[in-house]
Order: structure tokens, then sequence, then C-alpha cells
């Protein structure tokens, strides 16, 4: 990739997909890619070659994929640009946060630079999207809130939901409903066996939800 080429809108999508798979896992399998991405397999092979020539990302066969420093800082940037749009149409224009996150995803591509520097000033520089992501900096650093999984904690602790690591518009109504949104003070009141469900107190009510979703969700002890 030269310096005159510009990254499409598809190979941004590819690199934020990377990039957050390789947070959670550290590295970005591709049958990962295909469910996150929604692509046929061998888009996905041939687009993850593509961006391997383009020293954007490193494959290791049966391994999976890591984003090199170059296609890191683009991830980084294309984040940024998508969790200040977030806040632009949470804060400013009052849209649902679960279907914010589909909106921003079509807005991401399309704010410049200096869009997005301006809208940063605009919203008095905001720390998290409305899930309670942090926002990368114009350097591209990530300042983290200390959080672990819900999943982790045992029956009876109390906590603060920090965020919510995966951000598709059908989860996030889904939480959103019963009011696991962050800065929600819940408890874990039983956690079943054989890997079955987590029964939290929101307020005055109790919510069983699977482990899977008990994983995505960071929270933070209360004392």
């Amino acid at each position: 990739m030269t310096a005159n080429e510009e990254v499409t809108a598809a190979i941004e999508e590819y690199l934020e997909c990377i990039y957050k798979l390789q947070e959670r896992s550290n590295v970005a399998r591709t049958s990962d890619i295909v469910k996150a991405l929604k692509v046929a397999p061998g888009t996905v092979t041939n687009t993850v070659e593509w961006l391997e020539k383009q020293n954007l990302v490193t494959h290791t066969p049966y391994k999976g994929v890591k984003l090199t420093q170059k296609g890191k800082k683009i991830a980084l940037q294309v984040i940024r640009k998508h969790r200040l749009s977030e806040r632009l149409l949470v804060d400013i224009l009052h849209m649902d946060k679960d279907r914010a996150h589909d909106a921003a995803c079509k807005l991401e591509h399309s704010m410049t630079d200096e869009m997005i520097t301006r809208l940063e000033e605009t919203l008095k520089y905001p720390k998290t999207c409305p899930h309670g992501n942090p926002i990368p900096t114009e350097k591209g650093e990530i300042i983290e809130e200390f959080s672990l999984p819900l999943l982790e904690l045992v029956v009876g602790e109390q906590c603060t939901i920090v965020k919510i690591t995966e951000e598709t518009s059908d989860l996030l109504h889904y939480l959103d409903k019963l009011g696991l949104v962050p800065k929600a003070v819940i408890k874990v009141q039983e956690k079943a066996p054989f890997d079955g469900p987590i029964t939290v107190k929101v307020g005055s009510t109790d919510h069983a939800v699977s482990r899977a979703v008990a994983a995505i969700i960071q929270v933070k002890r209360t004392k």
C-alpha cells in the first residue's frame, strides 16, 4: 500500500474486526472473522492475503491473524471514529444506544480526521462510548478502566457494570431491556451448576443470563 492509496471502508472493517478479536483472544482466527463480518470463507482468505502483502497483518496458518503496528494504527483510528460517532448519535441526536452501533458503523467511514477532532471537542472529550468501551486518543492510546468479566464473580458479590465488549444491536437491545448497562449496580444471586445461567439482581428484579452473555459484561467489584 503506497502513501497515496486510500484505505477503503471494507478494509477498515476488516482491521477493526481483527483488532477486536485479537483483544479478546490474542489472535483473530479466520473462522471468527467469517462469523463476525458475515462473509464467505474464500473472501476472508483472499482479503487476509492482501492485507498481509500490504504489511497490515501477519497470518500464521492454523493459528490466526494479528495486526502489524501499521494495521493497528489504522484500526484504532477507525474505532476512535466509531465510538465518537456513537456518542454523537446518542448524546446529541438522542438515538437509542442499541440502534446507534449500526448507524455508527456506516458513519465512521465518512468522518475525516478534522471532523472527528471537532466532534470530540464539541462532545467535551468523552472517555468511553455509550457502551462503556474506551475511546482511543488522537495518538492511538487506549486508557482502560480496570474491569473483569461478570462470569468471574461469585454468588453474593456486588458490582458495577463498566462496559459491554460485544456490540451487536440485538444483544445491546436485550441487555438494555434487562437494565444491564454501564454504571448499573448488580448483585450475583446464583450461578447454576454445569455451565448453567447466572442470576443477577438489577434493582429489585432478578434476571438469568447465559454464561456467554456474562462473559462479555465487564464489571468492577463494589465495596
